[in-house]
């Protein structure tokens, strides 16, 4: 099978096409032909090992597993044969965790993972958004316990995470105010936010206003203005801290009525499932920005490590 893999960290020329051993699903797992996969801020971090921190958990010199890529969609072509869930044929898409390995042709998981039957009304392209965005905007969130009625303020809408942030807090009944630039601003109001605010123009910190939450979802805001900008006992969200930002998020929590939360993800099957059910309602809806086939994941990734991305940015397999 082709599959992009990088044996040391770096830049985008480190991701390298290779032909690898096509992997056989064991007795309890399927094995996906993937379709597509998605370039996300985190396979960017993984591949630079930026922060440092990064060699920690993935290795110290070199990268432990291969082949970068947490999202996909596709096709079950073979299970074995304790499989009781899902049937040869079926669509699928989920995501392999800290597993990764999607930024290959096939890709084994266990009839347990994170995965659920595609959506009725999405392509391969469009469902393979989901998971990464989606997931962490979703538990994010719900560990915000998010009500309705309350004000939210998402910094940084525009991207995988935003997007997916804007419309789950107007899912669960918020009035939602979106920070993005001015060349994204159009597309962010399609999304269905109550307020919009152009960040090159205007300092939501210095407007008066104040939130009940506030989700920056790309670790891009001042902490100490967000912090001021809360309720008495608001909840600031940092979903790309740094070990920096968890330490003052330790701090502020234990030392004042406001709340600051980060760190890694929990993902669930049933986060999922619910994700599907949204988007087959129509409350759910996938922002595409550009898709690149497999062989030019480079130069996607130089597109993602811009900065820039509306929303997500695909890469196709088939």
């Amino acid at each position: 099978m082709k599959a992009i893999i990088y044996t040391k960290y770096g830049p985008p020329e480190v991701l390298i096409l290779r032909e690898m051993e096509k992997p056989v699903p064991n007795d309890n797992e399927i094995l996906i032909r993937i379709h597509a996969t998605a370039v996300s801020s985190g396979d960017v971090r993984l591949r630079k090992a930026d922060p440092f921190a990064v060699r920690f958990f993935f290795g110290l010199t070199k990268p432990k597993k291969m082949i970068l890529g947490f999202s996909l969609a596709g096709e079950i072509e073979a299970r074995g044969k304790n499989i009781k869930l899902f049937k040869t044929g079926e669509q699928v898409f989920g995501t392999t965790g800290l597993n990764m390995g999607t930024y290959a042709e096939y890709k084994c998981l266990p009839e347990n993972g994170l995965l659920a039957k595609m959506p009725n009304n999405l392509t391969y392209e469009e469902a393979a958004t989901i998971p990464f965005g989606g997931s962490t905007a979703l538990y994010f969130l719900r560990k915000g316990n998010i009500r309705s009625g309350q004000k939210v303020l998402i910094y940084g809408a525009s991207g995988a995470v935003g997007t997916a942030a804007v419309q789950l807090a107007k899912y669960f009944g918020a009035e939602v105010t979106r920070v993005c630039s001015t060349m994204n601003l159009e597309m962010v109001k399609k999304l269905g936010a109550d307020d919009v605010i152009d960040y090159t123009t205007t300092d939501f910190t210095k407007n008066g206003k104040t939130y009940d939450i506030i989700f920056d979802a790309v670790g891009k805001s001042s902490f100490k203005d967000c912090v001021r900008s809360l309720n008495r006992k608001g909840i600031l969200i940092l979903a790309s801290a740094g070990m920096g930002q968890m330490v003052q998020g330790l701090w502020t929590s234990m030392t004042s009525s406001k709340k600051i939360i980060s760190g890694v993800i929990r993902e669930k099957t049933e986060d999922i499932i619910f994700l599907k059910e949204l988007i087959e309602k129509g409350k759910l809806k996938p922002v595409i920005d550009r898709t690149y086939p497999l062989e030019q994941i480079a130069d996607a990734h130089r597109y993602v490590e811009m900065g820039h991305k509306k929303g997500n940015v695909v890469i196709t397999l088939i």
